[in-house]
């Protein structure tokens, strides 16, 4: 149940990173990727600025925001 949990957060955050910073998804593989990638740099960059979160909204929130930051760090290289 854990990893169903897992890929359904990650699909969710590369979802919403992928409208927030493109406007456009990447499909359901490319946002569970980027969700997935966005879940540990946002679990770093909380911890680094020393912010605790839970549940599953928090997990979403903080996979989010590290996909977004993927994502412009991704972009930036690009160009």
């Amino acid at each position: 149940m854990g990893i169903i949990v897992f890929l359904l957060i990650g699909a969710l955050a590369g979802w919403l990173a992928g409208n927030f910073m493109k406007g456009d998804g990447f499909g359901l593989f490319g946002n569970i990727g980027v969700g997935i990638l966005g879940s540990f740099i946002g679990g770093f960059v909380f911890n680094l600025v020393g912010i605790s979160v839970g549940g599953f909204i928090g997990n979403v929130i903080m996979a989010t925001v590290g996909a977004a930051l993927l994502l412009f760090l991704l972009d930036l290289i690009k160009k």
